[in-house]
């Protein structure tokens, strides 16, 4: 049986990670946060396999040793935002000498994270950033494309959140904390500079009809052009489901830009209850797709579709399942792989779909 110990395991991704964690025979659940009662209550809420246990733990405090106290084999780090907070978690399992997983989408945080390649080899655990829906889906859906493909040059892909979504506030100050500011992305062969929460457009979702979108960063903007090499252009948006709060969020960005407006991570709890009082107008049902196009074995243009649509809330899950999937094939010795890297590779896009069969997801694929 192995230990897998997660952080935040009563927050808003961290609750599903250790639910279904908790129903996995040879798994020994330890829901850790900074709240004791928040982890205990947690704990009585799953009908376990194996009786979860509750674990006070602050990540900005000393951790190598309760780790070691806990005798984790596997940690999932799920308490964001990953932006401005550094390695200590991934150091501190190091030294402890269990696997690391986080859910961190923040770009330089997940492409940053080979500096940690040599500590973790020489510990014999692998570090593993970015397990969450980018690049952990992403790319596992590219690279099921890509065995279909003699080369992929253009990448084009979004979510849109549904309005009547469990919105955490690390996950919304994360959003924000490009608002109106530049990074780069891939035009023609050729790195440019995008604004973030600009360029406004509107895409059709399937069964969801219209969508706003806006630039957003991500950490494939950094690691696909490196594993495509004839990637010429990629494109990542992101929007929200009512078009007025949209459209508000990308003004602001564009005070930002124009330095009108002081940043906007801080005024996360302020723009959260605003959001609230549009409850009425909105769903529960979120959407993604990506566009991958290139060229076939014969060197004719080629362009796939893969298209999702969540109801019920269920697209607040999506993010969770490459942790999951990585964590239990550690556990199960299914990869061998030591060291610090981003979560590429690791998922298949079969694993994945096969964890959302249970919810209120649907998805298709189509080729032009």
């Amino acid at each position: 049986m192995k230990r897998i110990l997660v952080i935040g395991g009563y927050g808003n991704f961290g609750q599903f990670i250790s639910k279904v964690l908790a129903q996995e025979p040879d798994i020994q659940l330890i829901i850790a946060g900074r709240s004791l009662n928040k982890a205990q209550a947690c704990c009585k809420r799953f009908a376990a396999i194996n009786q979860p246990i509750a674990l006070a733990l602050d990540i900005h405090s000393e951790l190598a040793n309760p780790l070691r106290d806990a005798a984790a084999d596997i940690v999932i780090h799920t308490s964001g935002p990953f932006q401005n907070q550094g390695y200590r978690v991934a150091e501190a399992c190091i030294k402890a000498g269990c696997h690391y997983i986080d859910l961190a989408d923040g770009r330089a945080f997940v492409a940053g994270i080979t500096s940690l390649q040599q500590a973790a080899a020489n510990k014999g655990v692998l570090i593993c950033s970015g397990a969450s829906s980018v690049p952990g889906f992403s790319s596992a859906l590219i690279q099921h494309y890509a065995t279909q493909f003699h080369s992929i040059t253009d990448l084009d892909y979004a979510i849109s959140t549904a309005h009547n979504t469990s919105r955490g506030m690390a996950t919304s100050r994360a959003v924000l904390s490009y608002a109106g500011k530049p990074f780069s992305t891939l035009r023609n062969g050729q790195p440019i500079n995008v604004i973030g929460w600009r360029g406004t457009r509107s895409k059709q979702f399937w069964k969801l009809g219209n969508r706003l979108l806006g630039n957003c960063d991500i950490p494939d903007l950094e690691l696909f052009p490196n594993l495509f090499p004839n990637l010429k252009n990629i494109r990542f948006q992101a929007g929200l489901e009512l078009s007025f709060i949209h459209r508000s969020l990308a003004a602001l960005a564009w005070l930002v830009q124009h330095r009108l407006c002081p940043d906007l991570p801080d005024f996360a709890p302020t723009m959260m209850a605003l959001s609230r009082l549009f409850d009425v107008f909105g769903t529960e049902n979120s959407g993604f797709f990506m566009e991958v196009e290139g060229l076939d074995t014969l060197g004719n243009p080629k362009k796939a579709r893969f298209d999702l649509v969540a109801r019920q809330g269920d697209g607040l899950y999506i993010p969770t399942i490459p942790a999951i999937v990585v964590a239990l094939k550690l556990a199960r010795n299914q990869i061998t792989q030591k060291g610090a890297c981003a979560c590429l590779g690791l998922v298949t896009l079969e694993e994945y779909l096969e964890r959302l069969s249970p919810l209120q997801i649907e998805w298709q694929e189509s080729f032009t």
